[in-house]
């Protein structure tokens, strides 16, 4: 988080495959401050062709603020599931509105796929993973096809498959990057506390990691920050990071 490095001209594009392209950003970044490696990549290396993935949730409001201030215009998207917490709507709303962002999208699943696997709203209860394929993967792969780059929020100390994440990484279709990887608990405090940043209602009850309402509970004092996801489950993704 601490160190910064000056913005570099962007590769170009078109001589390099994307995973090599990814490789290299990720080689020249590795040490950049995260408001370094974003503004490369909003202004320079994916102008115009890149947006921000946002839940909205414990830790949103550091990468959404840092957005902000480099481009309130970037796409913001919004996976409305349909099962968010009546808090984290209310948060994002009051974020939207602090931060001045203006094109902030909800991605929605599609609703005759909706009426037909999951009429009563519990699959949840019997397919986790086909409720998050249903009502996150697919909706943000249909609005990811319209760019070339998107943003994470995702940090290493998150743990799991996140521990190795590097600040630029390629996938079969897209190129993601992760400008706080390198942040701990501490960063994300200190950076909220210096700009007076509002906090999701249920960070005080017990919920570090906030998703789904059936699918996110409270974790005691201690616990891995994402221990209260899929909380039984040998599930710790929704799958919108699988591929």
């Amino acid at each position: 988080m601490k160190t910064s490095a000056a913005i570099l001209p962007a590769e170009p594009a078109a001589t390099v495959s994307r995973e090599e392209r990814a490789r290299r950003l990720a080689m020249r970044y590795s040490a950049s401050d995260a408001r370094d490696i974003l503004a490369h990549a909003i202004g320079q290396e994916f102008a115009g062709g890149i947006a921000l993935v946002s839940s909205f949730g414990a830790e949103s409001a550091v990468l959404l603020h840092m957005v902000a201030e480099i481009d309130r215009t970037l796409p913001v998207l919004f996976l409305e599931t349909g099962k968010h917490f009546a808090q984290t709507l209310s948060y994002k709303k009051k974020l939207v509105q602090r931060l001045g962002l203006s094109d902030v999208r909800e991605l929605r699943p599609d609703g005759d796929a909706l009426a037909a696997q999951d009429g009563q709203g519990d699959l949840w209860k019997r397919d986790a993973d086909a409720c998050c394929t249903l009502r996150k993967v697919r909706p943000l792969d249909g609005a990811l096809k319209a760019f070339d780059a998107w943003i994470t929020g995702r940090k290493q100390f998150h743990g799991g498959g996140r521990a190795a994440l590097p600040a630029f990484e390629a996938n079969a279709t897209h190129i993601k990057v992760n400008p706080l990887i390198r942040w701990g608990k501490d960063d994300v405090e200190a950076y909220m506390l210096a700009h007076d940043l509002p906090r999701h209602p249920l960070t005080g009850q017990g919920y570090p990691s906030i998703g789904c309402w059936p699918c996110t509970h409270p974790v005691a004092a201690g616990d891995d920050v994402r221990a209260g996801r899929w909380r039984g489950a040998a599930k710790t993704e929704c799958g919108i990071h699988g591929r």
